[in-house]
């Protein structure tokens, strides 16, 4: 086709009112407004305040967006509208189950309410590293922060480095000031406790969490008020680091003590540690000792002896927690609002009745 037919092409659409694609790869908002017959600052309205725009020019503008392929520079469009539609989220580990089930109720909360996610992970819980991550999520514009840190002093030393003004929500972390999602730790392992006491043990020893994290206080003042409140012994937990290596080791210690009959692990990546060196002492599960977790991680159904344990809500906290960003972004919430979800203990084969040998001298 020559050009002067291509001409009378184009001009033709012009009078019958369908705009026409330019040749070109990558179109920019100057494109649009001259495809469109309008203005620069018309197709920022549209994009940015559709309302303000008469619906024949909004109409005219999204028909020639369709032909050219445009997509809006979202950093452009962020400083129109003061807002990214995006959340910031700054997590210790996305490897483990409870961060990446918590990440992934994040998105599927986010992209229901059309924003995109940044995901960024601290391994250094310094003042100066977690300064750099702030920052380097505050250059991308984000509208909130979900901070996803259980270790109190990295939670401390992120929230001093959050901009002013900028809204936030504690995901299972503790912190004054801030909106806050979390399960309620020391009600499930309460529950757990009185479950073990339930079957007759005496008491129920327990490997704990490393120190300085919330779930660890929290998980420690269940077990502790659950032995306190039927009158039962209260022993010196064992230190324990979320491992299935540091379970074993504690396990190590409990399996050399015959009055060991009950078992708490403070998750159940350690449980699995300890149901370990009990089998290595020889000591049987769960008809010598009652072993029980934290977590319901996808193992704990497949182990031999399945293990006892606690269920937490991760995909809920998550939810909820960018549901809740997202609310004080758009000013339907005030902030300091805090949630606390209900975990539920799960019964398997690794906890029984404590069986009581008879007396001295009966028959």
């Amino acid at each position: 086709m020559s050009s002067t037919e291509t001409s009378r092409v184009d001009q033709g659409s012009e009078r019958s009112g369908a705009p026409v694609a330019p040749a070109r790869s990558m179109a920019v908002i100057g494109d649009v407004a001259r495809l469109a017959g309008v203005s620069h600052m018309t197709v920022s309205r549209v994009l940015n305040r559709p309302e303000t725009v008469r619906p024949e020019t909004r109409e005219r503008v999204h028909q020639a967006i369709a032909l050219l392929g445009y997509r809006p520079n979202a950093a452009a469009r962020s400083l129109v509208t003061r807002r990214s539609r995006s959340l910031g989220v700054i997590c210790l580990d996305t490897i483990q189950y409870s961060s990446a089930s918590i990440l992934d109720g994040i998105e599927h909360a986010a992209q229901d309410a059309g924003y995109a996610v940044s995901v960024t992970s601290l391994r250094q819980g310094t003042i100066k590293s977690a300064a750099q991550i702030v920052d380097r999520l505050a250059e991308q514009l984000v509208d909130g922060m979900l901070v996803m840190a259980p270790e109190e002093s990295t939670a401390a030393s992120l929230f001093r480095a959050l901009p002013a003004g900028m809204p936030v929500v504690a995901v299972e972390s503790a912190f004054a000031g801030a909106s806050s999602v979390a399960v309620d730790q020391a009600l499930g392992a309460r529950l757990v406790t009185e479950h073990l006491l339930s079957l007759g043990h005496d008491t129920v020893y327990h490997v704990r969490g490393p120190s300085g994290w919330h779930p660890t206080m929290r998980r420690l003042d269940g077990w502790r008020s659950a032995l306190e409140d039927r009158d039962a012994r209260v022993p010196k937990p064992l230190p324990g680091d979320w491992t299935m290596h540091g379970g074993y080791l504690a396990g190590q210690k409990l399996a050399r003590d015959p009055k060991v009959t009950a078992i708490f692990a403070a998750n159940d990546y350690m449980a699995l540690g300890v149901l370990r060196a009990l089998r290595e002492a020889g000591r049987r599960v769960p008809d010598d000792v009652s072993v029980a977790g934290f977590d319901d991680i996808p193992e704990a159904a497949y182990v031999t002896p399945t293990l006892t344990t606690v269920a937490q809500p991760f995909h809920e906290v998550g939810r909820r927690s960018a549901q809740m960003l997202i609310d004080e972004i758009d000013g339907r919430t005030v902030a300091s609002t805090s949630t606390a979800l209900r975990p539920e203990p799960v019964f398997r084969q690794s906890v029984a009745a404590r069986e009581v040998g008879p007396a001295v001298g009966s028959c």
